[in-house]
C-alpha cells in the first residue's frame, strides 16, 4: 500500500509539472501571435468604424497589464488558472472566458468521453473474439468494417447522415438542442432533448475511434495468444473464455488503457470539423472560431489548456488503474 501511495504521489507530481510546462507553451504561443491583445482588439474596433490612435493602444496595454515583463505575466496567468480556475477575459469578445465557455466545456468533454466509451464497448469484446476465433469470413468482415471506419472521414459521414435524415425525416439533426430548449435552463426535458440530438456527434466521432480500437485490440490479442504462457495455460486444461480473460486479454488491455489520453486527444481533434458541419455550439466550434476567424488567442489558449488538463488527468487516472492491475507498472517507476 505504501508503495502504491508513493507511485500515486510521483505520478501526481509529474502531472503538475506537465501542466506547468503546457501552460508556459500555451502562454508563449499566445504571446508570439503578431500584435498583442490590445492591438488586435483596437484593430477590430477600427473595422467597426472607431478611430484608434497610438495613445489608445498604449492606454489599453497598460490597462491589460501588457507593459509588464513576460515571465511576470505568465506567472500571474498560471497562478489564476491553477489557484482560482480563472482564465481572464477574451481578447476580442471582451467577455469572461469562464462564463463564455460555461457548460460548453462539459458538453464537449461529455461527447468525447461518450464516443470513447462507445468505441471501447464495441472494440474490446469484438476485437478479443475476432483474434480468438479462427474464422476467415468473420475476420474479413471485421477488416472491411475497420478499414471503412478508418477511410471514411468523419465530416463526410456527418454529411451523409444529415442528407439521409433530411430526405427521409425532414430534419437535418443539426444542433445540440431544439429551438425551444436552446436557451432554457437545465431540466429533465432539456436533458432528454439533448440526448435525442447528441447521439449523432457521439456516433460520428465514435465511428473512426471504434475502427481504430478494433484494429489495436485485435493486433494485441493476436500477439498475446501466440505466446508460450498461453500454451502452458492450455496444457493445464484452461480453455474458452476463462483462458482469454485471465491471460491474453489481461495483458493485451494494458496498452489500451494506457492510450485513453491519446484517444481522447484524437477524438477532440476531430470534433471542431464535425461541430461546424452539425452547427454544434460547444468548445470545439468555439476553438475553431477563435483560431480561424476572430484570432482570439486568449480564448483559444484557455480551450487548449483545458483539453490538455483533461488528457493529463485521464492519463494520471489510467496510470493508477494500471498500477493496481499490474504491479510491474509501479515497480518500473519506483525502482522496486
Amino acid at each position: 500500500m505504501l508503495q502504491f501511495a508513493q507511485f500515486a504521489l510521483t505520478r501526481a507530481a509529474m502531472a503538475i509539472v506537465t501542466l506547468l510546462l503546457v501552460s508556459f507553451i500555451v502562454f508563449s504561443l499566445m504571446e508570439l501571435v503578431p500584435g498583442n491583445c490590445a492591438e488586435r482588439y483596437l484593430a477590430f474596433k477600427n473595422t467597426q468604424g472607431a478611430k484608434i490612435s497610438i495613445e489608445d493602444i498604449q492606454a489599453e496595454e497598460k490597462r491589460l497589464g501588457l507593459d509588464r515583463p513576460f515571465v511576470i505575466r505568465w506567472g500571474s496567468w498560471v497562478g489564476n488558472v491553477f489557484f482560482k480556475g480563472e482564465f481572464g477575459d477574451s481578447c476580442i469578445l471582451r467577455l469572461n472566458i469562464n462564463q463564455l465557455l460555461g457548460e460548453k466545456v462539459w458538453i464537449s468533454l461529455g461527447i468525447c468521453f461518450a464516443s470513447l466509451f462507445m468505441a471501447y464497448l464495441i472494440a474490446v469484446p469484438v476485437g478479443i473474439l475476432s483474434a480468438a476465433v479462427d474464422s476467415p469470413a468473420a475476420n474479413n468482415a471485421l477488416r472491411l468494417v475497420s478499414y471503412l471506419g478508418l477511410a471514411l472521414p468523419n465530416f463526410l459521414l456527418a454529411l451523409m447522415i444529415m442528407l439521409f435524415s433530411t430526405v427521409v425525416f425532414g430534419d437535418s439533426l443539426t444542433g445540440l438542442f431544439s429551438k425551444e430548449f436552446r436557451d432554457a435552463a437545465w431540466s429533465v426535458d432539456r436533458v432528454l432533448d439533448f440526448l435525442s440530438r447528441a447521439w449523432l456527434p457521439i456516433f460520428i466521432l465514435g465511428w473512426s475511434a471504434t475502427a481504430f480500437a478494433l484494429q489495436t485490440v485485435r493486433a494485441l490479442m493476436a500477439d498475446e495468444i501466440g505466446k508460450l504462457y498461453v500454451t502452458a495455460a492450455k496444457a493445464r486444461g484452461i480453455f474458452g473464455g476463462r483462458l482469454l480473460w485471465r491471460y491474453p486479454a489481461k495483458h493485451a488491455l494494458g496498452p489500451i488503457i494506457n492510450s485513453l489520453g491519446f484517444d481522447l486527444n484524437r477524438v477532440f481533434n476531430e470534433l471542431p470539423i464535425v461541430a461546424v458541419i452539425l452547427t454544434l455550439t460547444e468548445m470545439g466550434a468555439l476553438l475553431l472560431e477563435s483560431l480561424a476567424r476572430s484570432n482570439d488567442q486568449q480564448l483559444a489558449g484557455a480551450i487548449i489548456f483545458m483539453l490538455t488538463a483533461s488528457i493529463v488527468f485521464l492519463n494520471f487516472v489510467t496510470d493508477l488503474l494500471l498500477a493496481l492491475l499490474d504491479p510491474r507498472v509501479r515497480h518500473s517507476v519506483m525502482g522496486g
